[in-house]
Order: structure tokens, then sequence, then C-alpha cells
């Protein structure tokens, strides 16, 4: 008797790992000027704010002979069990943030020497809360089961009503938000002075933190380093225009006319600014994880303005 042929269930495909770096937070943000009435005005006030911090003699202030401890919760949305991270995934990008933002990263010695200088200590260290806001004892971390794909920049992640987990209040914890992520996107954050219903960090579950799901070319952490960069109020090095003109409003760092993708070779030169060119080994640039390994001063300044001002409430 004839067997009868076997049948194969179609295997599921992977969704494939970005290859270079993309952010959202401009595009989140461009998204909260048009539908928020008053976020304009508020991000101007921020921005003289900061400047007025930042002035002669101001400056000085900000500088912390104690690291400022922020409280985080991390948010796992997940719709697979690959998507529903392990703790030690969590723990690895908690450490990610707290060896780059101490500059206690060993491949910061990849800055070129002409900026070895400028690598700071932002004094800025994370832990995942031990309370939650109703005063309960918690691990720091939600999980939510979705029926979603996918999320984008329009916040749906944010909310338990569509698909995703409600913020912990913002002006006492840091909301990550953890979740797979469309069109290639690594993930986004909001600049102070957003939505408090909405104020946070998301990143794509597979370039979060150092180990589990975490893949190369985005498996060092660094992907949160660089958001959280822009929920401090940093803005990309190029200042996000391409003809010269943008600015990130930081000093020390050169005027750049693009985002740097993958691995450049040292010096690669826009603006006018030879001879030592963009500062593509900055984490506010494109580059891939291993390549990216320094704060600036200047930037150190304007994330301690913002934790003075618009973010003064967070941290202990």
């Amino acid at each position: 008797m004839a067997q009868k042929p076997r049948t194969h269930k179609p295997r599921r495909k992977s969704r494939p790992v970005p290859r270079r770096r993309t952010c959202g937070a401009m595009e989140a943000h461009m998204r909260l000027l048009e539908i928020d009435p008053g976020m304009r005005e508020r991000r101007a006030e921020i921005h003289a704010l900061t400047a007025r911090l930042l002035s002669n003699g101001a400056a000085s202030r900000l500088v912390r002979t104690a690291p400022l401890t922020i409280p985080v919760v991390v948010h796992v949305v997940y719709r697979t069990p690959a998507e529903n991270i392990a703790v030690a995934q969590i723990n690895s990008q908690i450490d990610a943030l707290n060896r780059d933002f101490s500059a206690g990263n060993p491949d910061r010695v990849l800055t070129p020497a002409v900026w070895a200088s400028l690598v700071d200590d932002a004094k800025i260290r994370f832990v995942l809360a031990t309370t939650d806001p109703r005063g309960k004892r918690t691990n720091g971390i939600t999980r939510t089961k979705t029926k979603a794909k996918s999320f984008s920049t329009g916040d749906t992640v944010k909310r338990n009503a569509t698909g995703g987990a409600d913020p912990w209040p913002s002006d006492t914890y840091l909301n990550l938000w953890v979740c797979t992520l469309a069109n290639g996107l690594l993930g986004y954050a909001q600049f102070p002075g957003g939505p408090a219903a909405t104020d946070g960090v998301v990143i794509l579950n597979t370039a979060f933190g150092t180990t589990g799901t975490a893949s190369a070319p985005f498996n060092l952490g660094r992907t949160a380093v660089h958001e959280v960069g822009h929920w401090l109020n940093l803005n990309h090095i190029w200042g996000d225009a391409s003809d010269c003109s943008g600015t990130d409003h930081v000093a020390d760092t050169p005027n750049a006319q693009l985002p740097n993708f993958g691995e450049p070779t040292f010096p690669h030169i826009s603006c006018g600014n030879a001879p030592s060119g963009d500062m593509f080994v900055n984490y506010m640039d494109y580059v891939d994880d291993r390549v990216m390994v320094m704060f600036t001063r200047g930037q150190v300044a304007r994330m301690q303005a913002s934790l003075a001002g618009p973010r003064s409430s967070i941290g202990v």
C-alpha cells in the first residue's frame, strides 16, 4: 500500500535583523509637533532654559560629585515566546547603560586620539525599579501579551488599549518598552517636553541588551544608549539636516552632513570638518554598536542640563 505523502507545516520565518541603524525619534517628534498644540512652545522653553543652564558660570554648577540614579521599568510587549525576552537579557541592557553612561566601556580606547580627551562620565546610573507606582515591591519588569505583529513610531506600544503596555509615571520612572518594531526600525525616544502619557524609550527586542535574542551588529546594548541620549535631550550629531546647516547644539561635536552607517574609516570628512571629520564614534550617530563608544563633555553637560531642568523630578 502506497504511503501518503508527508505534509510539512511551513516554518514561520523569523524577522530579519536590520543591517543599518535607523532611529525613529525625529519621526515621532515631528508627529507630536503636529498633534500636540503645546509641544512647540514647551520645546522652545526647554531650549531656552538649556541655553541658560549651559551659559558661562551656570554650566559649572551642573557638574555632579556623585551619579544620579534613575529607576527604570522595562515593559516587555510580546506576541511569540521569543519576543518575551528573559530577565538576563534585560539585566544585560541595564549593565550596558551603566557601562556606557559612566564611560566605563573598555572599547572607549577606539576613540581617535583627537577626541580622546573629550570622553566623559555622564554621572548617570540606571537601576531596575524596586517599587511600583502603588508602593509595592517589583522587579522593574512588566510583561504584556499582544496580538500585534509589530509596532511603529505611533506610540501604540505605550497603551494597553492598543495592544501595548501603559507607562508608569514618567516623572518618577524611565519607561523602556521592548517589542518588535516594523520597517527596520531599531528604536525611538521622546524628547523632554512631550506628553507624559507617551514619555520614554522604545527598543527593538533583538537590539536590546547583549545576550539572549540580541543580534549583531546591534548586540552591545547601544541602541538603548542612543535612544536614552535623546530622552535626555541629545540630538543626532548631524543635526538632522542634509546640507550642513543642522546642529546638535553641542560645541565639541564636529558639524556633520549626514549619518554614518556600519563601520566607517577614520577620518570621514564632511561639512568642512577636516582633518578629523565626522565624530562617527559618538553614541548619537548611526554606526554599528561596536563602533559607537563615547559621549563628549558637551553632551554630558547637555544631559545634566536636562536633569536640572525638564527632567528634574526623576532620579535620586
